[in-house]
């Protein structure tokens, strides 16, 4: 599944070379173990230096009227007196919180991109968990319905309970939520910002080497034999041609429930 998403990034955004350099970059610096957030911040200071001009922009606006800032200065309001609370309430759960609304913050590019980055901070940086058990949140939530990211909901109820799930969960799509508010008063000009384009193209890119990297450690923490070796195999050209990730997960897990 990880490597599918990696070969899906790879097909839509490394069409030229400089796209190549920066996701080689990236998953050199990764495989380093350097922090993902300096290497987005990274690819967004080589896309700015190595572009000279896209071809076309990565973001197109529409004119039309200015929605007010209003709506998004009171949810930001909101979302801040909620962090207050909750590190008074539980310092735990807000360092928990603090952690799922950083990760969504630079996960540009769908939810896939988020993989990297939590598993960096999740089984790297912090051993909440080890990669094995990570994994299993990830195949978790590929068979409930949400995107990938659900997969904060697995590490927050492990590290928590019910109550650290749901924050775990509402942290990882508060970033999002927020930028989608507050960016719509400005998108138009923001979106013909030559600068803007280029810096996020950079990112997008780097998400393909970061991607990758993580394929790489997720397999090298699989005991393979040859059941494994074809069930990933199959797994994998199952996905290639287009059949829905839901079914690769639930036949693979009826097959994995037999075999292995």
């Amino acid at each position: 599944i990880v490597a599918n998403a990696a070969l899906s990034f790879g097909r839509a955004y490394l069409n030229n070379y400089k796209n190549i350099i920066i996701a080689v970059i990236a998953a050199g610096m990764f495989g380093l173990k350097m922090n993902p957030v300096i290497v987005i911040l990274s690819a967004a200071l080589l896309g700015l230096m190595l572009y000279n001009k896209l071809s076309s922009p990565i973001i197109t606006g529409q004119k039309g009227d200015t929605p007010s800032a209003k709506p998004f200065l009171l949810l930001l309001l909101a979302s801040a007196i909620g962090f207050v609370l909750l590190f008074f309430v539980n310092h735990k759960v807000f360092s928990l919180a603090i952690l799922m609304a950083r990760i969504d913050l630079f996960a540009f590019g769908g939810g896939f991109a988020s993989v990297p980055l939590m598993f960096h901070e999740i089984v790297e940086v912090r051993s909440w968990m080890d990669s094995s058990t990570f994994l299993n949140g990830i195949a978790l939530g590929q068979v409930t319905p949400g995107p990938i990211v659900i997969t904060s909901t697995f590490v927050g109820y492990l590290l928590y309970g019910p109550l650290g799930g749901i924050i775990a969960t509402i942290s990882m799509f508060l970033p999002s939520f927020l930028i989608v508010v507050g960016i719509t008063p400005y998108f138009e000009r923001l979106s013909a910002s030559p600068y803007f384009n280029k810096a996020i193209n950079g990112i997008l890119s780097s998400f393909v080497g970061l991607l990758l990297t993580v394929t790489v450690r997720f397999a090298l923490n699989i005991p393979w034999d040859i059941p494994r070796i074809l069930l990933a195999a199959a797994a994998f050209a199952a996905l290639l041609f287009k059949i829905d990730i839901i079914w690769v997960v639930l036949i693979g897990t009826a097959i994995s429930a037999i075999i292995l």
